[in-house]
């Protein structure tokens, strides 16, 4: 499996479009979930009086998801193909998940979009489809799901075709790389095979789509960046800091800075699943064990990185924002919580520098008073508490961020620079 490059895929669209069934009739196509798992959903699905969510139960696997019918955390599943081997960060659909969806999403490389033949472009896949943009997603497979509901029907097709373009043009998606594959995920139409189902679609299914993605290019060339998850002692060992890296290696022997705590050590050692490891890369999640740093001196949030070359610590930083839902108008003295790789911390906006076209990305207006539900903008930011963070041109991986206030994702952005403490 390894000798394949890997891809993590996320998996967006409206709720109840059927991105969960999509997922798990992959992971069914590809032999990764053997036949009578699925046959055992089926049963417990029609006796919940689901039928038909056998495939979703793959992915759903918590009780309290089955229960619900919704997708709440993001559940890792993989499945390879000829091409690559893939992670799909599975993507739940729903408003109060989103902050999830945002964690998830900044993990992917390229995204599947699932819009419903029947249901089209809904408030949540605009959503999806911005967020994905804003965090750097770059190539889109549109899968327009639930065909057999519309009896293959041509036209409802392309009528959802010309929705998904309009909306992938408001926010600069190129549509001449994105495929636009009709499929059932219920009935397994054009997933894995062509479907007989369709004879006016000759383009690919949806695995020859995801075999013909580029592929990543792990950021090894730049500097180590592990945003901390969590921080454990253990007896025999130490302090233990424990985060998934994003950009760079680490081994042992490395010395190592941990922003915003400003504390610094070498590494003794490096762990994955247990086992110690020579070195780690991007995309790993490791626990490491660390020579001079006790457990109270940092936290989770923080960002380790090379002592020669440490994280920023932002006194102030400059960032482009969208705003997906406010009740009422944004202005500056605003400080919601800011969502940043590992780190939530309290940040004010001090002055809303420019109003973005969405579309274009032209500056639309400067120096308005406020904006509201729909804007995109250049902001200035103050973090309320020190915040480790890096401009997205230079480390992508830690350089977005989700806004929340009062339990809802209000917005999502990109940091443009860092005004350094």
């Amino acid at each position: 499996m390894a000798d394949k490059p890997h891809q993590n895929l996320a998996v967006i669209g409206h709720v109840d479009h059927g991105k969960s069934t999509l997922v798990g009739r992959l992971l069914y196509e590809t032999g990764n979930v053997p036949e009578h798992v699925i046959e055992q959903q089926r049963e417990e699905a029609e006796a919940q009086g689901k039928g038909g969510f056998e495939f979703a139960y793959v992915m759903d696997n918590l009780a309290e998801e089955r229960e619900r019918g919704v997708t709440i955390d993001i559940a890792h599943q993989e499945f390879d193909t000829d091409e690559y081997y893939f992670t799909i960060v599975d993507t739940p659909g729903h408003r109060d998940f989103v902050k999830n969806m945002i964690t998830g999403a900044s993990q992917a490389d390229n995204a599947v979009l699932v819009v419903a033949a029947d249901d089209g472009v809904q408030p949540q896949t605009q959503e999806h489809v911005f967020l994905a943009r804003t965090l750097g997603i770059d190539q889109l497979i549109v899968a327009i799901n639930k065909m057999d509901l519309v009896d293959y029907e041509e036209s409802r097709y392309h009528e959802a075709v010309e929705e998904v373009k309009g909306l992938l043009g408001q926010v600069n998606f190129s549509t001449e790389d994105a495929g636009f594959i009709p499929v059932s995920a219920f009935e397994g139409d054009n997933i894995a095979e062509d479907s007989e189902n369709t004879p006016w679609y000759d383009g690919e299914t949806v695995l020859e789509a995801l075999n013909d993605l580029p592929e990543p290019q792990p950021p090894t060339d730049a500097p180590l960046r592990l945003p901390i998850q969590d921080v454990y002692t253990i007896s025999g060992i130490g302090t233990v800091p424990v985060g998934r890296v994003e950009t760079g290696t680490i081994e042992g022997g490395d010395n190592v800075s941990f922003q915003p705590s400003d504390a610094s050590g070498e590494v003794k050692s490096v762990e994955m699943h247990h086992e110690e490891v020579p070195s780690a890369g991007p995309g790993d999640n490791v626990g490491f064990n660390v020579r001079g740093i006790g457990k109270d001196d940092i936290r989770r949030g923080d960002v380790c990185g090379p002592a020669e070359d440490p994280p920023k610590v932002a006194e102030t930083f400059q960032a482009q924002v969208v705003v997906m839902q406010h009740p009422s108008v944004i202005t500056a003295g605003y400080t919601p919580v800011f969502h940043a790789h590992t780190a939530q911390v309290a940040c004010t906006i001090e002055s809303i520098d420019s109003k973005i076209d969405p579309a274009s990305g032209e500056v639309a207006e400067e120096e308005p008073d406020f904006i509201q539900s729909g804007d995109a903008a250049v902001v200035t930011v103050r973090p309320q508490k020190p915040l480790s963070i890096e401009p997205s041109s230079e480390i992508p991986e830690l350089g977005s961020f989700a806004i929340r206030d009062m339990g809802q994702t209000i917005a999502a952005g990109k940091v443009l620079s860092v005004n350094q403490k």
